[in-house]
């Protein structure tokens, strides 16, 4: 996608300006001029069209909000290329500002920051999860609790070989990872002359490690994980399909009645020789009732597929409350073991693209759905 640079009139941009108008916050980038997924950026602007809202793409150095017009870019598809013109300030600024570390730099959260205390202004999902939060947040009340595998900070040898005593096997997570990186899992067989074995995920597979001790097992793990903080889960052994786990992933979002709604369910089988289902680290795309079906048969497939829609409502309603912010969107990890309980695993705040079409196109419409339904709320 090519880049250009058109200046409207300040006029021209005032009249848009009637429009409810969104903006997408990201980065700058000194190459590409800013950092996202470019085709969802020219999706969301797309489907704001069709939705009678004005879309454009706004940098943390370029949101100014002081200012009655902004410098931000939008998408040409007759010509594939980005077009640098002057915007109206937005109703509503949608968060995808795609790494931790650029959403945590001073400027981005100052201006996140002014976003949240605007009385004007409404931002969807001020900034990511972090792992720990989520399972403190999850803990706090009876209805999520039982969804919540056992989880610890990894803090200490001691701490991990504790945590051993009641859980043969375990996974080990970045608290502040993202699409399985940095994921490892520890496997104890007291049998064995080196009883543990560590495993750790690369960019397709996994290499494994055996130690004979819990201080041999704790200097790899320091090792690897290269200062990042971790938190140690109960590992579940969830149903498999072909003998490869699957998990399922849910996308959650608030509706034109401004409720948590479900906007579709995937499912992602892990690869071969992959401890996570991330498609990217090799995992694959499938139908979840097919494979719930194969493992639990047709009647209490359909009764664990209504068991997931719920508890994702559930865990999503709590997150929110835990968190002390409006949230939007929000894409989950939940498993179901192979006695049928369902698990929950992780929380996106922003959620990738689903490959399923149906979803694609619920996702899309949903933004704008529950935007119509806040800017109504608000007189706007």
């Amino acid at each position: 996608m090519a880049l250009v640079f058109h200046e409207d009139s300040a006029e021209e941009a005032i009249i848009q300006s009637k429009q409810s108008v969104l903006a997408i916050l990201t980065i700058e980038d000194d190459i590409q001029l800013f950092r996202g997924n470019r085709s969802n950026f020219a999706d969301i602007i797309a489907a704001g069209a069709d939705h009678g809202f004005l879309v454009y793409v706004v940098t943390v150095k370029q949101l100014k909000l002081r200012r009655k017009l902004l410098d931000g870019f939008t998408y040409d598809r007759d010509t594939d290329t980005w077009i640098g013109q002057k915007f109206p300030v937005p109703n509503l600024i949608y968060n995808r500002i795609p790494l931790r570390e650029d959403e945590l730099q001073p400027e981005a959260r100052r201006k996140i920051a002014a976003c949240v205390n605007h009385p004007q202004i409404q931002i969807f999902n001020p900034s990511f999860f972090n792992k720990w939060s989520l399972f403190k947040w999850l803990r706090q009340s009876r209805t999520t609790q039982p969804f919540i595998p056992a989880t610890r900070r990894l803090l200490t040898a001691g701490g991990l070989g504790k945590m051993m005593l009641k859980h043969r096997f375990l996974y080990l997570k970045p608290v502040s990872g993202k699409a399985g990186k940095g994921i490892m899992t520890i496997q104890l067989q007291p049998e064995k002359t080196l009883p543990y074995t560590l495993k750790i995920q690369g960019d397709k597979g996994s290499t494994s490690y055996n130690c004979g001790s819990i201080a041999k097992l704790w200097a790899k793990i320091v090792k690897e994980s290269g200062g990042e903080r971790y938190i140690a889960q109960q590992g579940i052994q969830l149903a498999a399909f072909n003998e490869r786990s699957f998990d399922l992933r849910t996308l959650v979002q608030k509706n034109r009645r401004g409720q948590w709604d479900i906007s579709g369910i995937g499912a992602r089988v892990a690869g071969s020789y992959s401890i996570t289902t991330h498609v990217p680290r090799g995992g694959s795309i499938e139908d979840p009732e097919k494979l719930l079906v194969s493992v639990f048969g047709q009647d209490e497939a359909r009764k664990l597929l209504i068991k997931t829609r719920n508890t994702a409502l559930i865990i999503a309603r709590q997150i929110e409350r835990g968190s002390r912010r409006k949230l939007m969107e929000m894409s989950m990890d939940l498993g179901v073991d192979q006695d049928g309980h369902v698990w929950f695993f992780e929380a996106n705040a922003k959620p990738m693209k689903f490959d399923e079409p149906d979803i694609r196109k619920r996702s899309l419409d949903r933004i704008f759905q529950y935007s119509q339904y806040l800017l109504k709320m608000r007189g706007l």
